[in-house]
């Protein structure tokens, strides 16, 4: 029996059918995929040579027709949006700032890989300040805009200059008599400590680079990139914080803070956060003469006694010039604290409270534990450098001896720049300027005394080499 191939039309008619529409959609990816690289190709070499006015047009064709084609849309669509709104004004520039935060949005859709949302509101609010004039923006808008980063991805709020503008709105509107005092000095403590946290954060990664330098290896050109960045990140984190506390001024002086504090103490006596901010405010603005102070910090030691609290209970010991009780209270709070870097911020703290009281060995030790948990502090070491100098008189035998001095002082004050690169300018001018007050070449030559080793007395027992000629 012969086995017949039954013909069956329409079955036929369906597979080719399907057969041409698979085949023209092939060809109608590849031809839109052709177009596509096209003017993503037109896009890029018009961009890479600042041509932005010739890469408009093919940008916005591949951004309408392939929006997930390749990320250098939205990269350089970015460029190509910021020189159109500085190139034009009215509705037009309007239309582009519009265009540019959705440009934004765009490309967290498609390539959310490369953005954060908190990168992408901070991009959005800071485009809205600069331009909330061509926006009609009020502050209130502008700051809720800033707020909505806070509130919804702190983690990624890091830009010191978006953190700066949004406290200066904050401080607008309280101006504006649009939000309480109490209103404004929570949002300063929300943001001193976010700025904290950031500090500590790159201060760590230098610390690891700093520690490896110290151990003799040399860092990798991309560690040494990373490590100008991070220092960089710390020095523009540094200004920020002055210059918020600058902008608070004295919207937040004993004048206010007192009342304000008074009023609302019975409500917050138990409330740790609170009473930490307060005595911080009053310690910070020197409000300690004020009985409230004392009562400030006798709450917060009973509602949450820890290392903060021991340190603005020594403080008040101090104040009453119950020194060795005080330091009692200062080693209670340096072994209680944990944390690496807050116990080397606390080190320093403490320094700097022996050190104005006159006890330079006891701020020395401090300074030094400093270094020992966080090695990059190089404020530490321009203390101490500043400690050995104004004790030259004093710890030296001789006039030469005493002036000697200026030798260990210049050679702490250079270590500081070594450690510390935002430091290092300022770090290398002092060591200058102690170095030309140590003994010159010709007394040395006169004493015949290079090479020699010459024991500095009192608090400082160490001893310096004279230079070589």
């Amino acid at each position: 029996m012969i086995n017949r191939l039954i013909f069956n039309p329409m079955k036929t008619r369906i597979t080719i059918l399907l057969a041409v529409l698979f085949l023209g959609a092939h060809v109608s990816f590849a031809q839109q995929d052709e177009e596509c690289m096209i003017n993503l190709t037109l896009m890029n070499d018009y961009a890479k040579s600042k041509n932005y006015d010739q890469a408009y047009e093919p940008f916005m064709k591949v951004r309408n027709k392939c929006p997930k084609f390749n990320y250098a849309i939205y990269y350089y669509g970015e460029k190509i949006l910021t020189h159109k709104i500085e190139n034009s004004t009215g509705a037009e520039q309007v239309a582009f700032i519009n265009d540019l935060m959705k440009n934004w949005d765009e490309g967290m859709l498609n390539f959310s890989n490369k953005y954060t949302k908190g990168g992408v509101l901070t991009d959005k609010a800071q485009l809205m300040y600069q331009y909330r004039k061509e926006l009609g923006l009020s502050d209130k808008q502008l700051y809720d805009a800033f707020d909505k980063i806070y509130t919804t991805d702190l983690e990624n709020f890091t830009s010191p200059k978006a953190l700066y503008t949004y406290f200066s709105l904050m401080v607008d509107l309280y101006d504006a008599k649009q939000t309480t005092a109490q209103q404004l000095f929570d949002k300063y403590d929300d943001l001193t400590d976010k700025i904290g946290q950031e500090i500590e954060n790159y201060t760590g990664k230098v610390n690891k680079l700093v520690e490896k330098e110290e151990a003799g290896q040399t860092l990798t050109d991309k560690e040494e990139k990373a490590k100008n960045s991070y220092n960089s990140y710390l020095d523009a984190y540094d200004k920020v914080s002055g210059s918020i506390d600058s902008k608070l001024g004295e919207r937040a002086n004993c004048e206010n803070l007192i009342p304000l504090y008074s009023k609302d103490f019975e409500t917050n006596k138990t409330n740790a956060v609170w009473l930490k901010r307060a005595v911080n405010r009053m310690y910070s603005k020197e409000c300690t003469d004020d009985p409230l102070y004392i009562k400030l910090v006798k709450a917060y030691d009973a509602t949450a006694p820890s290392a903060d609290t021991k340190v603005f209970v020594a403080g008040l010991l101090l104040k009453d010039g119950k020194e060795s009780e005080a330091l009692k209270y200062f080693n209670e709070a340096y072994n209680l604290e944990t944390d690496g870097y807050k116990k080397a911020k606390l080190a320093m703290r403490i320094g700097d409270n022996m050190r104005k009281k006159g006890n330079y060995g006891q701020a020395r030790t401090y300074y030094r534990n400093a270094l020992s948990t966080s090695p990059s502090m190089g404020r530490a070491y321009i203390h101490i450098a500043n400690m050995y100098a104004a004790s030259a008189n004093s710890c030296g035998d001789t006039n030469f001896n005493k002036r000697a001095v200026f030798w260990l002082a210049a050679a702490e004050a250079r270590k500081a720049g070594k450690v510390d690169a935002n430091l290092k300018s300022y770090a290398n001018e002092l060591a200058a300027s102690y170095e030309a007050k140590a003994p010159s070449r010709g007394e040395i030559f006169s004493c015949n005394c290079e090479g020699t080793t010459i024991n500095i007395g009192c608090w400082i027992g160490l001893s310096v080499t004279v230079p070589k000629l």
